[in-house]
């Protein structure tokens, strides 16, 4: 009995350390934080997205470089089945997410939604969970005009932004509010 309560536990605490990695490969990517985005891949990670293969340095240049000129993002994680193998420090994972793209092309802007899920494999290494392999599959996209006006007549909407410039960042008002 006692073995399968600390198998569980280790399980959870593997899920949990996952979940912190799917996290921070979402803000990275939403925030333009390349050092954050890259921290979730071992140095020999594999990485497929059809449009993309190769390493997690590169796949860091080619995704950020992709987003920069985005007026924003944001990237929503949904369901994540994980399944953890605590015996031999592997987990497989299927997880759902959303990708928003802001688009702008002088006054006209469009909205991008992408959605699809990653097929990962996660290995702990020297005590750290970390992203081994990652397949994106994409189940669709769609484009639109942007909707946004509606947000001109709500007085003091806070928008979001990337790097230190979004609310996220200050701590200091967030320990005040």
């Amino acid at each position: 009995m006692e073995l399968r309560k600390d198998r569980q536990i280790d399980e959870l605490i593997a899920r949990m350390e996952i979940d912190k990695l799917l996290c921070r490969y979402m803000r990275g990517q939403d925030r333009l934080d390349p050092v954050m985005h890259r921290s979730v891949f071992f140095d020999d990670a594999t990485l497929d997205y059809g449009f993309f293969q190769g390493g997690p340095d590169e796949f860091v240049e080619f995704a950020q470089g992709a987003l920069a000129p985005h007026a924003s993002n944001h990237h929503m994680i949904g369901q994540a089945q994980i399944e953890v193998e605590v015996e031999n420090d592997v987990a497989f994972g299927e997880v759902y997410f959303n990708a928003f793209h802001r688009l702008e092309d002088g006054d006209e802007k469009t909205d991008l939604i992408i959605a699809g899920r990653y097929v990962d494999r996660y290995e702990k290494r020297f005590g750290t969970w970390k992203i081994a392999h990652r397949t994106e599959v994409v189940d669709f996209a769609r484009s639109e005009p942007a909707a946004d006006d509606v947000l001109k007549t709500m007085e003091g909407t806070i928008m979001g932004g990337r790097g230190a410039d979004d609310i996220s960042f200050d701590r200091e008002a967030l320990r005040t509010r």
